[in-house]
């Protein structure tokens, strides 16, 4: 497993954490997605075996949200 941290532009509320959550957390190889709303981010434990990070932004960005890094 690997770990990464997501800049995330767009979320305003506790709903678009529970988006972006579920979003990430349905993709296959993803083991958990906390987001902060706070820190407009998301630190993602994923099996870089089954996805990479650009699949990972690919996801947030179609969730109507923007990766910043």
């Amino acid at each position: 497993m690997e770990k990464v941290t997501l800049g995330i532009s767009g979320m305003t509320c506790n709903g678009c954490v529970r988006s972006v959550t579920r979003v990430l957390s349905e993709l296959k190889g993803v083991s958990k997605a906390d987001v902060s709303l706070e820190g407009k981010n998301a630190v993602v434990d994923y099996d870089p075996a089954s996805l990479g990070v650009d699949q990972l932004k690919r996801a947030v960005e179609e969730a109507g949200f923007e990766v910043t890094n």
